[in-house]
Parts: structure tokens; C-alpha cells; sequence
């Protein structure tokens, strides 16, 4: 039966769309092809309205393994014969309706992306944004997405390293749930998701297929409102054993020589599986969904093709090694049943009981493909005249700093997130080495060589309001100036940008823009983008969330020799801040949280600046002549010398600099700035190797565990630490 139009506007499509695929196919779809159709030309699925913007990124370096898009992640080279491969993605609207599964499907689907090319994942992060912590829906969203998170990883076995929580109003009803995988794989052993080979037998394996996960890209491609619970069948149920075995399984049989390609299946499930592989590979395929095993009875073409139900994988195997493929996934106990098989034509088709319900051409529904490309109008966002006004001298400066200081480092964004990383396993594996010496961005050992990887994700979508060009490209910064104060090279970023409605002009500026920006700072510091993911529609009846280009990056060490750590070490070492002090409290958590300024511009930063102090400070690092470092971000100064006393549990004594305001100092964020500790006996030569760098010597740290500023006694670290370390928890279970 012929889809009508009524149909197609009511799965997703456009009316123009639909007037192309009747193009395409040369007759009207019926239903099943119009709802493959409506999931694969889903912004989630095409990114139809971001992909024009988004081959303008540098995709092109010297480590990079594979081009971006080419594979289901990054694969970037870190020597001695190993790859790395990684990635970052969205599972915003699923975590915002039932954030346990939500959150623990994410979770699943960016650890399959890595097994899937063959890699084996040994560290988890992610990026969280909730509403405010005192909203008990916020609180209930938390509770649910850190479990899920944390019941997911543990299961599965791989450790949870790092991760960031920020929490602003805008996000009350749409939280951000990024996850990511890192994994890593010997050079040439990586698998392709790709089909090819006329006669060569087509298997879906893992777990059964359901009706959990129905249109879940439709639905990822949707203003979050009040009906959106209705759309729970949308959001996928997740089984970490059944991924661990299947995890096993596809590793065991990879090195057989067996297999031609593997896909899993993300969104749009078997839809997307076939019609990527195939159009990759120029190839179809005949495919019986009969043969598909499934958990309900009775399901339909369009449901079965449709589904997102977790844990499976499609895989084309070459004919006549099917025994050696079956007698594995039977060892582990899962489901490996041949369901197709690979054509010489373009076009896949699929029966249900010997009935042909769709045929269509593969090419026609992928990215890169077919699918649909769109250029959005975009204007200046009017919000941008309220930031211009914004004018610090009306701010004055606080009689009590240390009241303040006591408040700030007790804010949901600065405070500890220990009730959160305590409930995920960070050591399954043996493989971080973050838990008893911190930095800035964590170490991961690769297990058979002598490589380290330092990994973090970050991303500060209030300076990306205030200016999304100069937001952007603070965040791709911030994650280099993480891995460079560990001792690590920054390689390459994966990144996950949300934003709201595309279709909003104000929405498509900041997006456009904080592509431009994150693209002019992945040149400079030469990080390419290795891939990632577009999340558009974060937004409800109140409004778009703040426009967050979640970056994750991956920096390479050659051996642990190299880790620089972020707590101080020793009484009297030498205190100097590397960078400029400015009278800078632009976006700051002070002036927005304690101050009540909602628009202000973004803070201090140059990208000159910025090169060449993580070129200094890598430098320092290799000639062994700090023995801390930390950078500068949320809560400032003051929050980052706390953050490094509380360590060891030193204290610090520091002047500040009476040319700049007392209240910048401490707590302003201006970027490109690095708290190092030196040996006072080398301190002649730090200096001389800081080569262009600003300088001040502020102070030293103390043997007292007490915290003095320009001669005032503040208290004993150890009283602070209390305070910073109950806070979030006391807002969370309350």
C-alpha cells in the first residue's frame, strides 16, 4: 500500500522530501520505505542541516588513520604499532524521558562504535548539563543518569575516567547526556563498515530485536515538550552482559580473516546497518526479516527495521568460513543467524515471508549519499546587545573575598563531583592511573607498550553563549591545555554539539559560528577532527539550552615518565602563574552565580597566547623543571591553587597584584593561564625557559595546611576541603 502524505509528514518528513523520494524511487514509497526513509533522512541520521558546516573542519593530519566519517569513530596512530580509537556521542532526548536507560544505552552504543572497528575500549567519559540542583526533577534526572551510566560501564568492564557536570536553568528540561569511548587497536587489524562480495552471506548477531527503540532517531530529531513521555517506546533498553560477551565474540572472530565488514546498530537500527554498509561497499542486499530472531511476536517490516534495540551487531562474512563465524558467537552464546546475503546490484530489498515489502537503493538513504543537504538562514542573536552592555566597574569588589571564596568553591559547578565518580568502577582494567595521582586530563596505560593516553572532554557552553566563535574555540583550548598540563601531546578531538532548533536563525548563528571557531583552534594547535556527532533540537517551550560543543580529545604520551600532576608537592616549592592577569571577570561563576550577571562577554583569550604557553608548558614538562601544574578554568585562581593544596593537603601562601582587581584575581577565569610549583633552587632556570611566556612568582606552598592571601590568614585547607567535597552531595540528598 502506497504511503500517503498525511503518513510521511507524520513520521518526520518534509512535503519536498517526499516529492524526492517518489523522485528517487520513480513511484510513491509504501509505508516501510517511507519510514526507512523518515529515520535515515532524520537530522539525526543525515545531518541535513549541519553537514555543509561541518566539512569545513580540519579533518586532515599526519596521525589520523582513517578521515573523518569514513568509520563509526577516529582512528588516529600513537606509535609502537598502536591505534587509537575513539569517540564521542549524544543520548540527550532518550536520557531526558527515562534517564536511567537513557543514559546507559548511550553509554553501550559509543562502546560499540568502538568494538565494531575492531578496537578494544579501556576508557569511558562523559559530558553531563542538568537544570538547578534545588529542582527536584533535576535531582531525580541526576540520580537516573549517573546510575545508569555508572550500572552500564561496571558491568561491561571499562573504567570510567573522567567527565564533567555543569548546571544552569536552561537545561531543566532537556539535560545533555554525552558519552564517550577511547579503545585501542593494533595498526591494520581494524575492521571496516563495509560490504561487499556478490554471494557473500549477510548475519546478524547479538541480541534479539524488539520494539524498544522504534524511531528513536525521529525522535532525537524533536523539540523536547510536554508530550515527549508519550515517545518512551523511543528510548532503547540496554543489557551490559549481552555487550560484553558480543564484545568478546566480534574480538575472537576478527583475527580469522573471516569477516569482509561489521556495522552495529545505532540508530535507525537495521535500516541503518544495511544501507550504510552496502552504500560504502557499492553493493546491495537481499535481506529476510523472517530470519530476524526476535522478542515479540508479530512484529512488523517497519518495526523490525526500524528498532534500535541494543547489543546487535550486522556483519558480512565471506562465503564458506560461515562455520568458523557460527562456532564462536555459539561459544559465547549469542544469537548469530544469516539473514541475507550481499548483491551485485545497488538496491536492498527486503522480504517477510517471501513478500518483497521495500526496495530501495542503498545510496539513496545515507549521508554522503542521497540524503538531503540544507543551507540555514542564520542572524545575530539578539541577546548579543545585553552582553555588550555588560560593564565590570558596575560590579564592585567584595569587602569579605573570603566569604566569597567560601561560597564559590561550594557551587554545584566547582564543588566535588565525588557522589557522582564514586558510583563508577574508575579502575576495572588496571589501566588508570588517575585515581591516587591526579591531572588535569587523566592517564590511560596501553597495556603492551610503553604508550600512555590522556583523555578529557570539556566544553564551557556559557562562554560559548556569550560569543560562540571565541567559546568554541576556549573549549577545543581547554581540553589541549588539560592533556598538556599531563605531559601529553594533544593529537586529535572528536566532538558532540548540541544545540536547539536549527531551524531557528539565532539557534544556526551560534552553531555556525562555534564551528568556525572550533575549526580555526584545531588548526592552530593541529588536533584534527577525527569525527563526532550533531545533536540539534535540545530545547523545550522555554527555550534553546546554551549552544554546547562538547569536545573530547586524545593526547599521547610516550611512556608514564612523562605525567605531570596537578597537586602540589612539596613545602616551599614555589608558586608562579603562567599567563597573563587581567581585570577580567567576564562569565565567570562569580560574577553569573554570586553576582547574579546572566550575560556578560566571554572571557579573556587569544589563540597566540594560548599556543604558546601549552608549547611552553609541554617544554617544561619534558626538561623536568616544574613539578605541578594546573590550569586555570571554573572558579579561577583561587579554586585551582585549592584544588591542588587539597592533594597532598599542603597549603599555599600568595600575594596578589594591587594593578588588577582583588576580585579578578581570585576568581576571574581569563583563559591561557597555568599555576605551576617549582623547586626554588631551579627556579633561575624555569625562568629562563619560559621564552615569551608572562610570568609572576605569586608565593609558595606552605608546610602549615594553612591558605594565606597577601598576608591573611583563610583558614586550614583541610576545613575547605570539607566544604568543598560535602557540597554537591548535600544538594543532591536533601
Amino acid at each position: 500500500m502506497q504511503a500517503t502524505l498525511e503518513q510521511a509528514l507524520k513520521l518526520g518528513l518534509r512535503e519536498e522530501e517526499f516529492e524526492k523520494i517518489k523522485e528517487v524511487l520513480g513511484r510513491t514509497p509504501n509505508f516501510t520505505e517511507a519510514a526507512m526513509y523518515s529515520v535515515m533522512w532524520s537530522e539525526h541520521c543525515s545531518y541535513k542541516n549541519s553537514i555543509k558546516w561541518l566539512k569545513t573542519l580540519p579533518r586532515d593530519g599526519a596521525k589520523l588513520l582513517v578521515k573523518a566519517g569514513e568509520e563509526n569513530a577516529g582512528l588516529v596512530d600513537i606509535g609502537d604499532g598502536w591505534g587509537c580509537v575513539f569517540k564521542i556521542e549524544s543520548h540527550n532526548h532518550p536520557s531526558a524521558i527515562e534517564p536511567f536507560q537513557g543514559a546507559a544505552t548511550g553509554v553501550g552504543g559509543i562502546h560499540r562504535d568502538i568494538f565494531t572497528m575492531g578496537a578494544r575500549p579501556i576508557a569511558a567519559l562523559n559530558s553531563l548539563r542538568f537544570g538547578k540542583v534545588d529542582n527536584p526533577k533535576t535531582r531525580w534526572l541526576i540520580k537516573g543518569v549517573v546510575k545508569g551510566i555508572g550500572h552500564y560501564g561496571n558491568c561491561f568492564g571499562v573504567p570510567t575516567v573522567a567527565g564533567e557536570v555543569y548546571y544552569e536553568s536552561c537545561y531543566q528540561t532537556n539535560p545533555l547526556v554525552n558519552a564517550m569511548s577511547v579503545g585501542v587497536v593494533r595498526v591494520g587489524q581494524t575492521v571496516s563498515a563495509t560490504s561487499h562480495g556478490e554471494g557473500n552471506p549477510v548475519y546478524i548477531v547479538g541480541a534479539s530485536t524488539g520494539k524498544d527503540g522504534i524511531g528513536g532517531a525521529s525522535f532525537a530529531s524533536a523539540d523536547i515538550n510536554e508530550n515527549s513521555a508519550e515517545s518512551l517506546p523511543s528510548v532503547q533498553v540496554g543489557d551490559p552482559f549481552e555487550e560484553k560477551k558480543l564484545l568478546e565474540a566480534c574480538l575472537e572472530m576478527i583475527p580469522t580473516g573471516a569477516l569482509i565488514g561489521m556495522q552495529d546498530m545505532g540508530a535507525a537500527g537495521i535500516t541503518c546497518s544495511t544501507s550504510e554498509m552496502s552504500a560504502k561497499g557499492e553493493h546491495g542486499m537481499i535481506i529476510h526479516l523472517d530470519k530476524v530472531p526476535t522478542r515479540q511476536d508479530n512484529m512488523k517490516p517497519w518495526e523490525m527495521l526500524l528498532s534500535e534495540s541494543q547489543e546487535r551487531m550486522l556483519i558480512v562474512v565471506k562465503k564458506g568460513r560461515e562455520s568458523e563465524v557460527q562456532a564462536i558467537f555459539d561459544k559465547w552464546d549469542i544469537h548469530c543467524e544469516e539473514i541475507g546475503v550481499v548483491t551485485k546490484d545497488t538496491n536492498l530489498k527486503y522480504y517477510m515471508n517471501g513478500e518483497l515489502v521495500a526496495d530501495v537503493p542503498a545510496e539513496s538513504l545515507v549521508l554522503g549519499g542521497g540524503a538531503p543537504v540544507y543551507e540555514r538562514e542564520y542572524s545575530e542573536p539578539a541577546y548579543f546587545q545585553e552582553i555588550n552592555k555588560f560593564n565590570p566597574e558596575s560590579i564592585p569588589v567584595p569587602a569579605d573575598l573570603k566569604g566569597v571564596a567560601y561560597e564559590l568553591i561550594q557551587l554545584p559547578n566547582i564543588a566535588s563531583k565525588h557522589w557522582i565518580y564514586d558510583q563508577y568502577d574508575s579502575m576495572v582494567g588496571t589501566g588508570n592511573t588517575h585515581t591516587n595521582a591526579p591531572s588535569d586530563a587523566p592517564v590511560v596505560r596501553v597495556h603492551g607498550s610503553d604508550k600512555a593516553l590522556a583523555v578529557t572532554t570539556d566544553c564551557n557552553s556559557r562562554y560559548v553563549f556569550a560569543d560562540p566563535y571565541k567559546g568554541a574555540m576556549i573549549a577545543v583550548c581547554e581540553a589541549a591545555r588539560n592533556i598538556v598540563c599531563s605531559g601529553a601531546q594533544p593529537v586529535a578531538i572528536t566532538n558532540c554539539l548540541n544545540f536547539g532548533n536549527p531551524y531557528n536563525p539565532e539557534v544556526y548563528y551560534q552553531f555556525v559560528h562555534a564551528i568556525k571557531g572550533m575549526g580555526a583552534a584545531c588548526l592552530k594547535l593541529d588536533t584534527p577532527v577525527t569525527g563526532g556527532n550533531v545533536s540539534f533540537y535540545n530545547q523545550s517551550e522555554d527555550g534553546p539550552v546554551y549552544p554546547t560543543p562538547t569536545i573530547g580529545m586524545v593526547g599521547v604520551m610516550e611512556s608514564l615518565d612523562q605525567k605531570m600532576t596537578l597537586g602540589f608537592k612539596h613545602a616551599g616549592d614555589a608558586i608562579y602563574l603562567l599567563g597573563l592577569n587581567t581585570d577580567d571577570i567576564n562569565c565567570s561563576e562569580y560574577l553569573h552565580h554570586l553576582c547574579g550577571v546572566t550575560h556578560s562577554p566571554a572571557p579573556h583569550f587569544d589563540l597566540e597566547e594560548e599556543f604558546t604557553l601549552q608549547q611552553g608548558i609541554l617544554r617544561l614538562i619534558g626538561e623536568k623543571l616544574i613539578k605541578s601544574a594546573h590550569d586555570i578554568s571554573e572558579g579561577g585562581l583561587f579554586a585551582c591553587l585549592l584544588e591542588s593544596a587539597m592533594v597532598n593537603g599542603l597549603g599555599f601562601s600568595v600575594h596578589t597584584d594591587k594593578n588588577v582587581r582583588k576580585d579578578a584575581t581570585l576568581f576571574g577565569e581569563g583563559q591561557s593561564r597555568v599555576v605551576v610549583t617549582v623547586n626554588p633552587d631551579l627556579s633561575a632556570m624555569f625562568e629562563a625557559e619560559l621564552k615569551g611566556i608572562p610570568f609572576s612568582r605569586i608565593g609558595h606552598v606552605n608546610a602549615k595546611k594553612e591558605i594565606c592571601i597577601d598576608e591573611e590568614h583563610w583558614g586550614y585547607v583541610g576545613d575547605w576541603k570539607q566544604a568543598y567535597d560535602g557540597a554537591l552531595e548535600k544538594m543532591l540528598t536533601a
